[in-house]
């Protein structure tokens, strides 16, 4: 991805003008204190036989309401449409049957499926395909072995890392391994697990998987995070800027495994510092501010009147972390207020929402400044902080406990 360099020059001026106050962290009133990094080890992880219900391959939803599927398979492609309903498959050009479903399997080859034909030459899944027809809209199901499509996640979530980063893939393994399993039959009205986007895990099959990438999967093989005896559900994020912070962004009550927390190395940096959203600066005018509000008003879930300028922006409080839990705007109809992790959403600009809602805001005549750090929700494992720890000799489950406040790891057999 393109990420965003901020001279050092710039950020000092700014820093006179813009300043972050930076909570410490205390044991809540439940009384979760962190686990220290050195706590815990292989030794500590609990053999657990696998429910029935999870002994079972995992429902992915690659795509989902698409007009097209493109598949290539032995050297043959097909093109896949739909109406009324019913699947209609071309093969080199032609027409050749009308179904109902259609079932692709891998067989010893991969599946090449994509939603358009650009894309088919990097696709390459596992497991089989059950293609069906909802309308005119067409839905592809990719049925697989966990640890089978845990090769497709990981590569894509946190990146192909090299050796000295070794432990944060299997960090990463073992976060996605426990968020897939959390959300067994969760999609279950829309006929799969999980999505296979943003919206649950990115999944892109084997395409893109490596020698390392496939080791931390194998080596980390079924071992899961629980919180009294059951799955947590094991969020993550790019990058926190030095603080992570509980589910109380989205306006849900906070897990105990997943609290605000520092997450800073021994000299006070960030472990994240070697991202470049560790500090990032966006710059709007009032009139760009103006159309954007009223037009990202429904995705911000914020109540925009009809307003022709803006007279102040006013960070009404924060949540532990730093983040802005309310921010109240105040036009010249009126005040509103967007909440939390949906602020980012109010400034989206071409598509992209800011990195994060945790920012500080500044006024320079008709040019509002916004000074931030972090990428993403904040939630769980910050996952350039996992890369560092890594790299400074942590182990995968040092790096878990960190971020996941009190956890228990158990390996699942079968």
């Amino acid at each position: 991805m393109g990420l965003l360099r901020i001279s050092s020059a710039l950020f000092f001026v700014l820093s006179t003008i813009l300043v972050f106050s930076a909570p410490s962290y205390v044991v809540d009133e439940e009384g979760y204190a962190p686990i220290e990094a050195g706590s815990v080890s292989e030794q500590t992880i609990v053999p657990q036989k696998i429910a029935t219900e999870l002994n079972r391959p995992i429902q992915v939803g690659v795509f989902v309401g698409v007009p097209n599927i493109f598949i290539r398979q032995k050297n043959e492609e097909m093109h896949i449409t739909a109406s009324r309903g019913k699947l209609k498959i071309k093969v080199k050009g032609k027409r050749q049957q009308t179904a109902d479903r259609r079932v692709f399997k891998a067989n010893g080859e991969c599946i090449g499926i994509a939603s358009d034909k650009a894309s088919l030459h990097k696709a390459c899944y596992e497991g089989e395909f059950i293609i069906t027809a909802n309308g005119n809209k067409l839905n592809a199901i990719n049925i697989i072995d966990i640890e089978e499509y845990l090769r497709g996640v990981v590569p894509y979530e946190i990146g192909r890392l090299d050796e000295t980063k070794f432990e944060a893939l299997k960090a990463q393994a073992v976060a996605a391994r426990t968020y897939a399993y959390k959300h067994f039959g969760s999609r279950k009205a829309q006929g799969f697990d999980v999505y296979a986007d943003t919206r649950d895990q990115v999944y892109k099959g084997i395409h893109s998987v490596t020698d390392i990438t496939d080791k931390a999967v194998r080596e980390t093989q079924g071992i899961v995070m629980t919180y009294n005896g059951e799955f947590i559900t094991a969020y993550y994020h790019s990058t926190c800027g030095g603080e992570t912070e509980g589910v109380i962004t989205w306006g849900r009550p906070d897990h105990p495994y997943l609290k605000n927390k520092p997450d800073l190395r021994p000299d006070g940096t960030p472990w994240c510092r070697e991202s470049n959203y560790t500090e990032w600066i966006r710059e709007f005018t009032e009139d760009e501010l103006i159309d954007l509000f009223q037009t990202n008003a429904k995705e911000a879930k914020a109540s925009v009147p009809s307003f022709s300028s803006i007279k102040s922006m006013h960070i009404l409080d924060t949540l532990k972390s730093g983040r802005i839990h309310t921010l109240e705007i105040v036009t010249n109809n009126g005040p509103f207020i967007a909440k939390a992790d949906k602020i980012r959403w109010l400034f989206k600009r071409g598509g992209t929402i800011l990195p994060s809602s945790f920012f500080r805001i500044h006024r320079n005549g008709d040019k509002w400044l916004l000074k931030g750090k972090g990428f993403g929700h904040g939630v769980g494992m910050c996952q350039m902080g996992a890369r560092a720890r890594a790299q400074a000799g942590q182990s995968y489950i040092q790096i878990l406990t960190h971020y996941y406040t009190g956890i228990t790891l158990e390996k699942l057999t079968r």
